[in-house]
């Protein structure tokens, strides 16, 4: 296909997802997941935590969130973590709030990053023994959220 005229040097750079409690979700996509933490942005009511992978070479915080691809971005509403009233955020998986679906990430063996997230206590929405696609799984973090994890090289 070829270029859009006028998108030269577009890229796509985030997904934001709102969470309830910013160190549970800070720690998964941290230590369950292995992201790094790019940059945060506090506010009087909310923080921004913008997450990725490091993979080498130029610095991960080179150029700070607006100049990589492929982040996420929680949004933290002071608060929510102690009100025992909040009723948490929809994964956009259930009705009637169904539209958002999931996030992604690729793994280079999918039965050890499965295992790994069983050792951890990680909740599956779908295990690779689960159903008819066998190559894929899908775990929950802490808000809910599913995220699909599937091997590097994955053709649906």
């Amino acid at each position: 296909m070829p270029r859009v005229a006028g998108t030269d040097g577009f890229m796509f750079n985030h997904t934001m997802i709102r969470v309830k409690d910013h160190n549970a979700s800070l720690k998964f996509y941290q230590e369950v997941l292995g992201m790094t933490l790019i940059d945060t942005y506090p506010n009087d009511d909310f923080t921004l935590y913008f997450l990725g992978y490091d993979h080498g070479g130029d610095s991960v915080k080179s150029g700070g969130a607006a100049n990589r691809e492929a982040l996420i971005e929680l949004t933290h509403n002071h608060g929510t973590e102690s009100d025992p009233n909040f009723k948490g955020y929809t994964s956009g998986n259930e009705e009637p709030n169904r539209g958002f679906g999931h996030l992604a990430i690729s793994v280079p063996d999918i039965e050890a990053a499965c295992a790994r997230f069983e050792s951890l206590g990680v909740p599956f929405r779908k295990k690779l023994t689960d159903g008819r696609m066998r190559n894929i799984a899908f775990i929950l973090d802490p808000d809910g959220y599913w995220i699909e994890v599937l091997p590097h090289g994955f053709k649906p």
